[in-house]
């Protein structure tokens, strides 16, 4: 296995341990706020990474920084991307709210190649194309035939979730630059401790008395969101962010799944087209993404 299909493995399982977090998320959204679940998701989470970071012997060496500005920025744009997500979960689906997360991939395609000078293929261009395409197919019939019974609240969810996917995509590109210099679990560390922080300043807002069964699902929340972002900033480190783009829409399946045997919401027709142009994608940028290496000039 190479480098780049490392890290887009390492990208899939990131994907699968977000829509488990998301789920856990959404089954709290309507009676916990969202200041105390951030809060949760963001002081386990430190747990599996810590553990990581000694697994790799890299504890307490890999929480050195020199770029201090740098970790301060990711995490707060990390921070207000969490805040928007969460809150688009009170309103959204969880089909609904990862669809519109397939938004970042885009920005991050067109970030890469503006701020990181990395290559934009045709293979690369494809992939997205196709990873959107089977979005749109996915989710546009459903949409028509609802549009009339979309409430203000679905309206609202849709804007956060927007809000989401820009800051995501901005994060995402600043992950990459941080990768360059820090350890990766530095990075995602940092980003759950200044989280934790952030939820905490809720309190005096009010917090829930959450019930036993929440308390599961915050943990959940928290070791999954955990994993997911040891997995995100491993692949980010060892494959570009341009090529990791059509990847990410992979996650339609767990979002689809979860709504299956969570939610009790069966795909339609549409889902097998929407799967093939999504594994379509995938197979490009897995595969067949060779950029071509600008030759070196003569001395």
């Amino acid at each position: 296995m190479t480098q780049d299909q490392y890290g887009l493995a390492l990208r899939v399982s990131a994907s699968f341990f977000f829509i488990v977090m998301v789920v856990c998320v959404k089954l709290t959204a309507t009676s916990i706020p969202v200041g105390q679940i951030i809060f949760w998701r963001s002081f386990v989470a430190m747990a599996p990474l810590l553990i990581y970071l000694h697994m790799t012997g890299d504890l307490p060496s890999g929480l050195r920084t020199n770029r201090p500005r740098a970790h301060i920025l990711r995490c707060l744009l990390g921070l207000a991307a969490m805040t928007t997500s969460f809150m688009s979960l009170k309103y959204l689906p969880v089909a609904d709210s990862t669809v519109i997360g397939y938004l970042t991939p885009i920005l991050m395609l067109i970030l890469g190649g503006v701020f990181l000078g990395e290559a934009i293929t045709r293979n690369r261009v494809l992939a997205v194309s196709a990873g959107f395409a089977g979005v749109v197919i996915m989710t546009l019939p459903a949409i028509l035939v609802s549009e009339g019974a979309r409430s203000e609240g679905y309206l609202t969810g849709v804007a956060l979730g927007l809000a989401t996917a820009v800051i995501t995509a901005i994060a995402k590109v600043q992950i990459r630059q941080l990768t360059a210099t820090e350890h990766p679990g530095a990075i995602a560390f940092y980003f759950a401790l200044v989280c934790t922080i952030g939820g905490l300043l809720s309190l005096p807002f009010g917090w829930a008395s959450p019930d036993l069964k929440s308390y599961l699902f915050l943990i959940g929340a928290g070791l999954s969101g955990g994993l997911a972002h040891i997995c995100m900033t491993l692949g980010l480190k060892l494959a570009e962010t341009a090529k990791l783009a059509g990847i990410e829409y992979l996650s339609l399946v767990f979002a689809v799944g979860a709504d299956l045997l969570i939610f009790n919401i069966w795909p339609g027709l549409n889902f097998l087209p929407a799967t093939i142009c999504v594994l379509f994608a995938a197979y490009l940028v897995s595969f067949k993404d060779h950029p071509k290496k600008q030759p070196q000039p003569v001395e």
